[in-house]
């Protein structure tokens, strides 16, 4: 990574407490008998970042703010208060409720029950053998085809999934990384199908491999192979698929495992410099590809923290692209962002609690400014939702968006004495940890290193500590228990689903044409083997009706597989 630090300007916001006599008389009177009375419910007050809440935020602790440099308006840099202009004025976010189980038929079903109860885009979950390169019938994959996603194998199968579903009018965001630019190719190959030009087809990969080698795990290649599969992606859709983001720069999956919002932030903007260098590497200009990045964060229930993140977000992707980078193009600036609740704030207990916790955290989500959203269901701590569940959660956003009142206007927490020091301090929590991963050579040397897998181990491991000790309140869990609680109807998956899978993929491969699947195999590994760009050749070989498993299969053979490295 570049040595940018005599380049990069960072803006010197106010951080800390500010001189305020008035505030000193208070504590020393009015606090100061209140407390005699009354005292704090514990020692001290701080974020999950370790930033000290103080006792009280007046104009002081905002006083050295810009606001044409720290916050200007929605839709101008540093984009601070929003990356539209009119924001939720003009069109509320994207409502997504991720889904996938079973079958592909299944999943098709829950997509047109939910697009006909308001959702406004798709988001697919892949079960893990689609997610690591396997085939439904491959020995690693069995009991496991259509658990936690909808298993696609093949052309057949991806065509099943998107049957009769609007795709030149609804974008679809696909969580998957390691198979992206295969799962990218189904994808394209249906719509072209459909009838759908590719110039209308919209949506995202997530194709964030880096965040797997932090902090989840379903990698296939070694880093830099997969480097240049993302790459790759890259500089197709920027061809090819104008409406397409070509990837989804993950910080969810780290504060999932852990992460602190500081931490959350840095590992997830550091992730995306490396991304933007390996595409300037490759020669690619910045703002040809820059305005297609998205980003994808976690809503955690200490509400003025995260909304706190996502305006910090925005601010300092502005200025890393701007200073870093030379991107001149407005739209390469901004830092679009799709948010999903946490999944580990969700309790197997008293699981009503769960859409308490999911709707603090949708607001954090909406107050934040995010582009489209997630909203996990009460039941996913027990089983895959039930479709009541789904829809429950999906409420949640509607009311939020025409019920709460906090759409009407861009940003309503800005000027906030609380929120803008918030901000200031966990942008520069998170420009510490950036310099940091820059003295260890940049982000793939820093995860080479392990550094980011243990400073989110080791947030992980004190929050724990917390709870377990009784220090940090889980309600329903360590305090305010429920006597009397029952467990609800969970949706089952039908255990035939696997076989009639299997026996889709045996009947591709037994009727598709030996000699277009030989021609379009070799051709992908003869790419595999040198440098050009692997899309095309994907894209041939899955209307071939290769399937994700032969595909990854001959990248495997040109390039191994990543094994983490164990250290004691």
């Amino acid at each position: 990574m570049t040595d940018t630090s005599d380049r990069l300007r960072r803006p010197a916001r106010p951080v800390g407490e500010g001189t305020d006599p008035a505030r000193d008389r208070w504590r020393e009177t009015v606090r100061a008998k209140a407390l005699a009375t009354s005292p704090d419910r514990r020692e001290g007050f701080l974020t999950s970042s370790g930033i000290v809440i103080r006792d009280l935020y007046t104009p002081a602790d905002t006083a050295g703010l810009d606001e044409e440099r720290d916050l200007g308006r929605p839709g101008e840099y540093p984009f601070t208060r929003g990356v539209q202009p009119t924001m939720y004025r003009s069109r509320f976010w994207t409502m997504r409720q991720y889904a996938g189980f079973a079958t592909a038929e299944e999943t098709n079903r829950r997509f047109r029950y939910l697009l006909d109860h308001g959702q406004t885009g798709l988001s697919v979950a892949f079960d893990l053998p689609t997610q690591m390169g396997y085939d439904s019938d491959a020995a690693a994959a069995e009991g496991e085809v259509g658990r936690v996603g909808v298993p696609i194998s093949s052309l057949a199968d991806m065509a099943v999934l998107v049957d009769g579903l609007p795709l030149g009018n609804v974008s679809t965001s696909m969580t998957i990384n390691s198979t992206a630019p295969i799962l990218l190719a189904l994808y394209v190959a249906a719509a072209e199908a459909q009838g759908v030009e590719r110039a209308r087809i919209s949506g995202t990969t997530q194709n964030d491999i880096l965040k797997e080698y932090i902090a989840r795990g379903t990698y296939i290649f070694p880093p830099r192979p997969s480097m240049r599969l993302v790459t790759d992606v890259f500089e197709f859709c920027a061809r090819e698929l104008p409406k397409w983001n070509t990837i989804s720069i993950s910080g969810y999956h780290m504060q999932e495992a852990g992460a602190t919002a500081a931490q959350e932030l840095a590992f997830t903007l550091a992730d995306a410099i490396a991304y933007v260098e390996a595409a300037v590497d490759r020669g690619l200009d910045v703002d040809d590809f820059a305005g297609r990045l998205s980003f994808f964060f976690a809503a955690w229930s200490e509400l003025f923290e995260e909304v706190a993140k996502f305006r910090v977000a925005r601010r300092m992707w502005a200025t890393i692209m701007r200073e870093r980078f030379g991107a001149t193009n407005p739209r390469s600036m901004v830092c679009r962002f799709h948010v999903q609740t946490a999944g580990s704030s969700l309790t197997a207990q008293s699981i009503d609690n769960n859409v308490v916790r999911t709707t603090i955290q949708a607001l954090a989500a909406v107050l934040g400014g995010a582009q489209s959203l997630h909203t996990n269901s009460r039941d996913e701590a027990l089983a895959l939702p039930t479709e009541e569940a789904a829809r429950l959660a999906l409420r949640t956003q509607q009311i939020l968006a025409y019920e709460s009142g906090v759409t009407e206007t861009p940003d309503p927490l800005a000027g906030s004495y609380f929120v803008e020091s918030l901000s200031n301090e966990l942008e520069a929590a998170a420009w510490t940890y950036l310099d940091e991963i820059e003295s260890l050579g940049g982000t793939l040397a820093a995860i080479e290193k392990g550094f980011q897998q243990r400073e989110i181990q080791e947030a992980a491991y004190r929050v724990q500590r917390a709870i377990d000790t009784g220090d940090q309140i889980v309600v329903g869990v360590n305090r305010y228990t429920d006597d009397d609680v029952a467990t609800p109807p969970t949706h089952r998956i039908d255990p035939e689903g696997e076989r009639r899978q299997v026996e889709r993929v045996r009947q591709v491969r037994a009727e598709r044409s030996g000699d277009a699947w030989t021609a379009a195999m070799d051709e992908l590994e003869r790419i595999a083997h040198a440098d050009g760009n692997l899309m095309p050749a994907i894209l041939e070989a899955v209307r071939a009706y290769a399937t994700v498993g032969e595909i990854s299969d001959r990248l495997r053979v040109a390039w191994g597989e990543h094994r983490e490295l164990i250290t004691v």
